[in-house]
């Protein structure tokens, strides 16, 4: 589906950490989560995770990482965007009495958070919250309040478990197993989050990001080797069986001229 543009006011910032805003606008968009919008802000269109779903109301938490996402980051409360969406295959949420791990590196939080919040009404669920250092630790008291049973890594050891992603999931699984799981972030993470948890045999869904221009699968531009699948509408979640079937999953990825990095 198109899904024709809307123009909403943004209505909070919320500043997350050093350099990630969280934007909340009202909308009748109707989102499921690890679903994305794209949005915006009338020079330029990119996608953008949902990191919190209400009614009524939908938020994106955006890290400041280039000329897009730093206009975005001088936007204020009144300003307005454009959103449309939203786009793509969501996070398998169909769980009841389950034991469920949830597992975002630095931005990575944002889809997963708005799944943990719909994971935990059913569910029994630890949340792995994983960055470079303390400042960049996102939703963690998000996390908290809504149920969850949270554990924070970091690179630097500055809070909670001191190593990367992987070598927290690793402790974790010497006293837990699990029913399923939930992975997004740097693909270089995900990797090793990938061979861990097929190690423990336990399934997962994993959310991959790529270069995208049109978000309706038409552009060809997010498609990935060998399948062929477009990240923006057979992803940009897939479980662990399809994850084996792209072959540059954690390898490489490529540019907006579809170069090979």
């Amino acid at each position: 589906m198109i899904n024709a543009p809307q123009i909403v006011e943004i209505t909070e910032i919320i500043e997350e950490t050093p350099t990630i805003k969280t934007f909340r606008f009202n909308t009748d968009i109707e989102a499921n989560p690890g679903e994305f919008l794209m949005v915006w802000n009338f020079f330029d269109e990119k996608p953008m995770s949902i990191s919190n779903i209400g009614d009524g109301e939908l938020s994106i938490s955006v890290k400041n990482i280039g000329e897009f996402t730093s206009q975005l980051h001088d936007l204020n409360v009144g300003d307005k965007i454009g959103v449309r969406g939203s786009y793509g295959n969501g996070f398998s949420t169909d769980f009841n009495g389950k034991k469920l791990l949830v597992i975002g590196g630095g931005v990575g939080m944002a889809p997963v958070t708005a799944l943990t919040h719909d994971l935990v009404k059913n569910n029994d669920v630890d949340v792995l919250v994983a960055a470079t250092t303390k400042d960049e630790l996102l939703f963690l008291d998000d996390l908290k309040n809504c149920g969850a049973n949270v554990f924070p890594c970091t690179d630097d050891g500055s809070y909670g478990f001191e190593g990367y992603a992987s070598d927290c999931l690793a402790s974790l699984l010497k006293d837990s197993s699990y029913d399923y799981a939930f992975v997004c972030g740097p693909e270089i993470m995900m990797i090793g989050i990938y061979d861990l948890l097929e190690d423990a045999n336990i399934p997962a869904d994993y959310s991959l990001e790529r270069y995208m221009k049109c978000a309706l699968g038409v552009c060809g531009q997010c498609c990935v080797d060998n399948t062929g699948w477009r990240i923006c509408v057979e992803g940009p979640v897939f479980d662990n069986e399809q994850i084996k079937l792209i072959d540059e999953f954690g390898k490489y990825r490529r540019d907006a001229s579809g170069v090979r990095y």
